[in-house]
């Protein structure tokens, strides 16, 4: 039957010799042998047991895991239980990444579309974050709500060109001017800006905000605070009172 020592068994694991020597310390690979001159001599089945635990280290399964195992080998249910419980921490933690992955994401958006940068605005950019969703919910309920308006526009340019029906447009435009308005001031009270030179949280005037030029992220704006003019990055308003934001309608 053949004996390995610890750097034969390390290297057919390809793991280091301290490796082997921590888990037989860890009690969960110790060696079948010791020679008079206290070398460690492993079997064939000390092989296994230790491709087996290579096997669950990578994925991702603590030593304390482990050993529970291997004390437990007999016992399929708890072996299934805590395998089980393996599978859902490692869910959780793509969960999680894919949460810090789909922020890394919108911040590279950001940057893409904001008209002037400097390093500090990073800092800035965090705040983007809070409440996005609820910001993109709020959008989705914008196109929404404006896809009957849009559609009475097109209606009544089509009737007026094939029936002579002009008076529609007039309807629209009484519903569509006060809807733009209703339904900007409610977004405005929504959100705010963040300037990327002072990196102040703060809110312009509506007539400000209504008019000026902006992409779907940023809008160019002159900072309350220190007087920069230039794209701010739009923020939920919960963050007015954050990093000494000053509201600019009060």
């Amino acid at each position: 039957m053949p004996k390995y020592t610890t750097g034969e068994i390390a290297k057919l694991c390809s793991v280091t010799v301290r490796t082997v020597q921590y888990y037989d310390t860890r009690g969960i690979l110790t060696p079948s042998e010791l020679t008079e001159g206290g070398r460690r001599l492993y079997s064939g089945s000390d092989l296994d047991k230790m491709k087996t635990i290579c096997f669950l280290r990578n994925l991702g399964i603590s030593i304390d895991t482990i050993k529970e195992l291997i004390e437990r080998e007999n016992n399929k249910n708890v072996i299934f239980l805590l395998l089980s419980q393996q599978e859902q921490a490692l869910n959780t933690e793509i969960d999680e990444r894919r949460e810090k992955l789909k922020k890394l994401e919108d911040v590279r958006k950001a940057l893409e579309t904001a008209g002037d940068f400097s390093f500090n605005s990073l800092g800035g950019m965090a705040h983007i974050m809070t409440d996005r969703k609820k910001l993109r919910n709020f959008r989705a309920a914008m196109v929404l709500t404006g896809l009957p308006v849009s559609a009475l526009q097109w209606a009544a340019i089509i009737l007026g060109i094939t029936r002579g029906m002009w008076w529609l447009l007039i309807v629209w435009a009484a519903l569509a001017i006060p809807w733009a308005i209703i339904i900007s001031y409610l977004y405005y009270k929504k959100i705010a800006y963040i300037c990327p030179e002072c990196q102040k949280v703060f809110r312009p005037s509506f007539k400000e905000m209504f008019f000026a030029a902006h992409t779907p992220t940023t809008r160019k704006l002159t900072c309350t605070a220190c007087g920069h003019k230039g794209f701010c990055v739009e923020t939920p308003a919960k963050n007015l009172n954050k990093t000494g934001g000053v509201n600019g309608d009060e």
